[in-house]
């Protein structure tokens, strides 16, 4: 037995071998979790800040630009300084249009790319652009021609070199990909509606309906595509030189896609195993207004609208903070973590009221963005709302950038940059597991990773009055010492795995272990 003892210790270990800087003691759980944080650092789709922009109303065109290209702004098009406000306009009938679809402020990518310094400077990872294919409208959502980027935006060559631009800031590019439908003055769609026997008839659905042919929500002017048709798939997403994989290869990092819900999980499925084999690491990302637990299994990410409202439902007093924790709970028990982690956190964006018009208290907007920055996924910045750019319903959402507030004084921003901040100093807020806190008034939850060290406890009080509560806190490798809170930089008592804060109306708690340098600490063998 002695000796089978000891041939048994001299075996080799390579296969519970431990990942690069674990501790040689850590248990086989503690490897594993080790491996799988180390897996989403390296993965540059988890945790990144990104920034929207809406390319004719973020940087104001050249006088010399905008004089080459104003025959493109024609009638029933219209062209307005950049002081000017859009403003709902009239039906246009005959175009199946509003007024203020056809509004346009002369913005482009030229401009945008002399603009990257101020994008840069906030330190964000990804830029995001609304749709820039060629298209009658200014919102771009109705494609003539996904191939061709709008003239009064660019080029193609302008798209690769803005990329190249970002990459050499460590940035990257994704685009607006509207593959549910096209526009009504697309060449494909007016050869189909013109000529029965046209191959490009199969390309949309006609039917004996009001228009015609089927358009989504019934707007004349969004022609929707026949998806069941392998062509089309073919073309949009599915071979080498297709839309998707084409300005993939351009040095474009990912699409978001546009009502992915229209599209449905297999097709969206489809599309992203496509777009891998252009990219393996691209992001794919659907705009999906529902409860995201079965739309991050068909791509990459969602926009997560179901964890917006659960925040935003709690800070208008519709939810308590018991009940907003356990909406949290049931989405992070439902929905894959690494799909969650993948998926964008906004407030707001183009198709929303703006923040500052929303929730017109500070108080609440710090709350709100706090919780973007701190929950699981990448919080997105809409152009202007990191200064305090204020807009209604569309269009009055969709305003020039307002760089008269890009200003050393502006505290909106010095917020905004404060956190990001805390995310890159902060490994849980990128990278770490979520765990909702049971709370009575207060809303409240945890990230974790593989290090006790790395942990973060986030706990707001959204009411109006100030709240003492005891919160019990699940982290087995807290120990009976000091917390400090990241905000203000005061220390908190943490014991046998209960908290009890004080919170003003409104109050915010960002808490870290304190964990001394030197002298005596409980941490000195917890991993």
């Amino acid at each position: 037995m002695k000796l089978l003892l000891i041939l048994l210790a001299a075996l080799p270990i390579a296969a519970v071998a431990d990942p690069p800087g674990a501790l040689p003691w850590a248990d086989a759980n503690d490897r594993e979790r080790a491996a799988v944080m180390a897996a989403r650092a390296a993965d540059w789709r988890v945790g990144p800040v990104l920034y929207q922009v809406l390319v004719d109303r973020f940087a104001p065109p050249s006088s010399e630009a905008l004089a080459a290209r104003r025959d493109l702004y024609a009638p029933p098009r219209t062209l307005h300084t950049w002081d000017e406000l859009p403003v709902p306009g009239p039906r246009l009938p005959e175009y199946g249009l509003t007024a203020h679809e056809l509004a346009f402020w002369g913005g482009d990518l030229a401009g945008l790319r002399s603009r990257l310094d101020y994008i840069a400077d906030l330190d964000v990872d990804v830029l995001y652009l609304n749709p820039i294919q060629d298209a009658f409208t200014n919102h771009k959502y109705d494609a003539r021609d996904y191939f061709k980027v709008s003239p009064e935006y660019g080029t193609r060559d302008d798209v690769r070199a803005l990329a190249d631009d970002l990459r050499k800031r460590d940035m990257r590019l994704m685009l607006d990909g509207v593959f549910n439908h096209m526009g009504r003055t697309a060449p494909r769609f007016i050869e189909a509606r013109d000529n029965p026997d046209s191959p490009a008839r199969d390309w949309f659905i006609f039917d004996e309906s009001r228009t015609g042919y089927r358009c989504w929500y019934n707007v004349p002017n969004l022609p929707e595509l026949n998806l069941e048709n392998p062509a089309v798939r073919a073309r949009l997403w599915g071979d080498p030189d297709s839309v998707v994989q084409g300005y993939l290869r351009d040095g474009v990092a990912g699409w978001r896609l546009d009502v992915s819900y229209d599209i449905g999980a297999r097709y969206l499925r489809e599309l992203t195993d496509a777009a891998h084999t252009a990219r393996a690491d691209c992001w794919i990302i659907g705009e999906a207004w529902a409860y995201p637990d079965h739309w991050v299994r068909a791509m990459d990410g969602v926009m997560n609208f179901h964890l917006r409202e659960i925040v935003f439902a709690v800070c208008d007093g519709r939810f308590s903070g018991r009940r907003a924790g356990e909406a949290l709970a049931a989405m992070l028990r439902d929905t894959p973590t690494e799909g969650l982690l993948r998926s964008w956190l906004m407030l707001d964006n183009h198709d929303t009221t703006r923040l500052r018009t929303r929730f017109p208290d500070e108080a609440r907007r710090r709350l709100l963005t706090l919780l973007q920055f701190t929950l699981p996924g990448s919080p997105l910045i809409y152009y202007g709302s990191e200064l305090g750019m204020e807009g209604g319903h569309d269009p009055r959402n969709r305003a020039p950038m307002r760089w008269d507030l890009h200003t050393d004084d502006n505290p909106t921003l010095a917020w905004t940059r404060s956190l990001i901040a805390l995310r890159r100093e902060h490994r849980a807020l990128r990278i770490g597991d979520a765990t909702a806190l049971a709370t009575e008034r207060l809303f409240g939850f945890l990230r974790r990773t593989d290090r006790a060290a790395d942990t973060c406890i986030v706990l707001v009080n959204p009411t109006d009055q100030p709240v003492t509560e005891t919160v019990a806190v699940p982290a087995g490798k807290l120990m009976n010492a000091n917390l400090r809170d990241v905000l203000s930089g005061r220390l908190q008592w943490f014991g046998s795995g209960l908290l009890t804060v004080e919170l003003p109306a409104h109050g915010l708690l960002l808490l870290k272990p304190d964990i001394p340098e030197d002298g005596y600490t409980p941490y000195k063998r917890t991993h």
